[in-house]
């Protein structure tokens, strides 16, 4: 692990906010370093406001939407709500779908087979279109490429919108609105909502011209919140406050398919990291090992009972998921080694039997043995299909731009991306994308970096303190839960390796006079000899709360130690 401490923000700013809000001096740094220098700028982070979303119609082509819609409406068309497999897309469909049904009939829902269609916006989906008598479709989370696609439905007397957050390529598809906020002739204040966050904006202009506000509209926001989480995109400005009400919504006044899936995981209250490991994984299976008609079909049902035997076959097939997943991380580490490619700058694994809807989930485990940009490529039709994942720094679509003379279709984000190519390039591209990395990464991105945002010592630590940091949620990309060093810790005796294989480290830890805390390492074993041979260490560690048989008390999640 590279630790890297954060820069000490201006002394003269931590002072003044520290005087100015009366809390200590290490909470106005950590404010601070993420941008908060005034009062009116804590409040707005501390209170999240729904006032402070930006105008929908800021968005370029929103005012084309919104008219193409009524019209549709005027004329009583059939709308076809179109949306990708993954949680982004399918809580967009159920977003959008559930809120025009609210007040229009002639609304269906449609998601494409992730291995009969792919990704995106197919041909077979616009087909269903024209044979059912749609004759507008907006589509989410996906279709910002789709120039072909959109063309092709033109010929068919069927007219697109598009709400998409991804990278445009150089041609926009020549829809009747492309709402985008990552467009550059866009001029929206905030370009990084994700896809459910642009329908959002789209249900929001809708509700306007009809009269309602801001606050009729709380109900959908549970489904943005799990979108924001599961999508990993910034919980900054924007993001914030729609996470941060979504996250009320789940905790209070769920919709039926999300109490289903709480009721099967049996937790109460959910933060954004409860969401990314609970509530995403479940909605994302049914897109993965059945269908994600499956996870819309659950977040629209309003009835209880019909939820709960939706949620039961989700947790089925997310059972099955995480045995996949497991078989085949275990598979393509093994590729790795018989290939002697430990030591390459990337990772680039293929088996043509290997589950396509569990790719991208190998591909973020493979990225914990070996740190570096990684593509797990299976067979989908006549083509592979792969995902990919990076590490923090490195941009991975520009990697893959670079090598797209190999590729037949890509798209994705900095740090996540799909494509597919033709079995006969594999060799090729796989080659290319290790050169292309290994003369752009910086190296010090191959090893994992641990951000630490203040040094501080055990003393600091108190009752007082983790209340404030806790304000500072909900946590996420551009908001992560602060992580703290302390030099000169003792473990006084108690440390042990615990789990079923022994592979966590418990510590009972302090410095100097101060206060005793435990410390959890988890994944930490090997670390044993270094906090339990009786001398002082350092550590990195975020603060947690620990319930145990209804005694609650401040505990240290360790991420890493160092003599």
């Amino acid at each position: 692990m590279r630790w890297t401490l954060k820069p000490k923000p201006d002394n003269e700013k931590v002072k003044s906010l520290s005087k100015t809000l009366k809390v200590e001096p290490i909470i106005a740094s950590l404010l601070v370093q993420r941008g908060i220098e005034t009062f009116k700028e804590a409040e707005k982070f501390f209170r999240p406001n729904l006032k402070d979303l930006h105008d929908p119609f800021l968005m370029k082509d929103m005012d084309k939407a919104v008219f193409r819609i009524e019209k549709a409406i005027e004329n009583e068309e059939n709308i076809l709500i179109y949306g990708d497999y993954d949680v982004d897309g399918t809580t967009s469909v159920a977003l959008l779908s559930s809120y025009l049904k609210s007040y229009y009939p002639n609304i269906s829902t449609y998601i494409p087979d992730r291995y009969d269609e792919g990704y995106g916006i197919s041909y077979k989906g616009i087909d269903f279109a024209a044979d059912n008598d749609f004759s507008l479709i907006i589509a989410l989370d996906c279709g910002i490429k789709a120039i072909e696609k959109v063309a092709y439905a033109s010929e068919k007397n069927i007219d697109f919108i598009i709400c998409d957050h991804h990278r445009p390529g150089k041609e926009i598809p020549n829809a009747m609105a492309v709402l985008d906020p990552k467009r550059e002739d866009c001029e929206y204040p905030y370009k990084e909502l994700c896809g459910c966050g642009v329908g959002f904006k789209l249900v929001q202009a809708l509700a306007g011209k009809r009269g309602l506000e801001i606050k009729d509209l709380l109900l959908y926001l549970d489904l943005v919140a799990t979108a924001i989480a599961a999508d990993i995109v910034p919980i900054t400005e924007e993001n914030r406050i729609l996470a941060y009400y979504g996250l009320k919504v789940i905790n209070s006044n769920p919709r039926a398919g999300m109490l289903a899936i709480l009721k099967q995981v049996k937790k109460e209250t959910l933060t954004i990291t409860d969401v990314v490991f609970i509530i995403a994984p479940r909605i994302n299976a049914a897109g993965r090992m059945k269908h994600g008609n499956h996870a819309v079909t659950l977040l629209t049902e309003t009835a209880i009972e019909k939820a709960e035997a939706y949620a039961a076959e989700i947790e089925v097939f997310n059972t099955n998921r995480r045995e996949a997943d497991k078989q085949i991380t275990e598979e393509a580490l093994q590729q790795i080694i018989a290939n002697k490619e430990e030591n390459r700058k990337t990772t680039v694994v293929y088996q043509e039997n290997w589950h396509k809807g569990v790719i991208g989930i190998v591909a973020s485990r493979l990225t914990e043995t070996y740190y570096r940009p990684t593509l797990v490529f299976t067979k989908s039709g006549e083509k592979l299909a792969a995902s990919a994942r990076s590490v923090t720094g490195f941009d991975v679509y520009n990697a893959l731009e670079s090598c797209s003379e190999h590729i037949e279709q890509f798209g994705g984000h900095m740090y996540a991306a799909g494509l597919t190519l033709l079995e006969k390039n594999y060799v090729k591209f796989k080659n290319e994308f290790e050169r292309v990395v290994s003369e752009t990464i910086d190296t010090q991105l191959l090893t994992p970096e641990i951000r630490i945002d203040s040094e501080i010592n055990l003393s600091d630590i108190s009752p007082k303190f983790f209340r404030i940091l806790k304000q500072f949620a909900p946590f996420g990309p551009g908001n992560m839960t602060p992580t703290f060093m302390t030099q000169n810790v003792l473990d006084i005796g108690f440390g042990k390796c615990v789990g079923e294989d022994k592979t966590h480290l418990r510590l009972v830890v302090k410095q100097g006079n101060s206060k005793e805390f435990t410390g959890i390492g988890f994944g930490m074993g090997e670390k044993h000899a270094i906090a339990c041979n009786g001398k002082a260490f350092k550590a990195a560690y975020c603060i947690d709360e620990n319930d145990w048989q209804g005694t609650v008390s401040l505990q240290l999640r360790l991420k890493d130690i160092k003599e």
